[in-house]
């Protein structure tokens, strides 16, 4: 009767996550798609799963972390090149842009894992040696069949001779966290928003307004495998710090909205700064914004305009 009920559970349909190499993660248990299909050429849907609770993504006021949307987006990207445009693997793809905007009523966090539907379609496809060579991706974003949140998005992606090119020798094996000096000292966990000082993304400057990019390769999330540069998401993370920082005494920040741009990678071997402001007035009640620059060497490498209220408002 054993064998029976487990030979019958067995047939059920399990769900599971896509494979890690098609998301570009090295944790499983930072895999947050669960599936897709093609709609039609350039249409697909996606599925992920958001957990309760996450160790750098926390839950605030019962609300979810909108940079998992963010990581959520991000992860679509490389599993629909490689499984739905061929991308080989090696293939190493460059964040261009992004813009989001999420409604906070979807972020609210049940009994549940939070079950996402990612409508997905892709324009401006380019093609080199017939791979793909840059998407342009919109996203709806769907939780119990109502729309909550919009993305948009643009990657480049680059084969391993041209990115070798890109990087002038740094993008190798050898040269995955060439030049990361230790990190410096970080903001004090408050300041940022975070309970932590390894989540801390910022180290102070003695200036308002102004803080050095703090990169530690050894955090388990942020850095989850080797890489060349800084990632992304830890110039997001970096956005939502500074709004915190420039103003403490608000809540817990969640960056609802932020349109961005990729001007140029980061590295490790220099000082990365970044430079927030407030902008005047309230985009609505209850929210403030503000613009964030990251500036390395001699020109700006990446720059924000984002919307944040204080979660314990919803």
């Amino acid at each position: 009767m054993l064998t029976k009920e487990r030979s019958e559970v067995l047939r059920t349909p399990l769900t599971t996550t896509v494979p890690r190499e098609y998301v570009h993660r090295a944790a499983l248990s930072e895999v947050f798609l669960t599936g897709w299909h093609r709609n039609g050429p350039d249409s697909f849907t996606v599925t992920a799963q958001w957990p309760r609770d996450h160790c750098f993504y926390v839950s605030e006021h019962g609300m979810y972390d909108p940079l998992m949307l963010c990581e959520t987006a991000r992860q679509t990207f490389p599993l629909l090149a490689h499984a739905a445009y061929d991308m080989p693997f090696g293939y190493q793809l460059s964040w261009r842009d992004l813009r989001y905007e999420v409604d906070p009523s979807g972020l609210r966090i049940t009994g549940t894992p939070a079950e996402i539907e990612l409508r997905v379609t892709c324009s401006d496809v380019r093609y080199r040696r017939a791979l793909p060579a840059s998407i342009r991706m919109r996203i709806e974003v769907v939780r119990d069949g109502v729309p909550f949140a919009a993305v948009e998005t643009e990657f480049g992606c680059h084969s391993p001779e041209v990115y070798r090119r890109l990087r002038a020798g740094r993008g190798d094996a050898a040269g995955m966290f060439l030049g990361a000096p230790a990190p410096t000292s970080p903001l004090p966990p408050g300041l940022a928003g975070r309970s932590r000082d390894h989540d801390v993304v910022l180290s102070p400057s003695g200036e308002i307004g102004r803080w050095r990019l703090r990169v530690n390769t050894a955090h388990p999330v942020l850095f989850d495998h080797p890489v060349d540069h800084v990632p992304g998401m830890v110039l997001l993370e970096s956005v939502r710090q500074a709004s915190h920082a420039l103003n403490p005494s608000r809540g817990p920040a969640l960056p609802l909205s932020m349109d961005v741009r990729f001007h140029r990678y980061v590295e490790f071997d220099a000082p990365c700064w970044i430079e927030a402001e407030a902008l005047p007035g309230e985009s609505a009640p209850g929210r403030h914004r503000l613009r964030v620059d990251c500036l390395q060497g001699d020109g700006a490498a990446f720059s924000a305009v984002a919307e944040v209220a204080d979660a314990s408002a919803f």
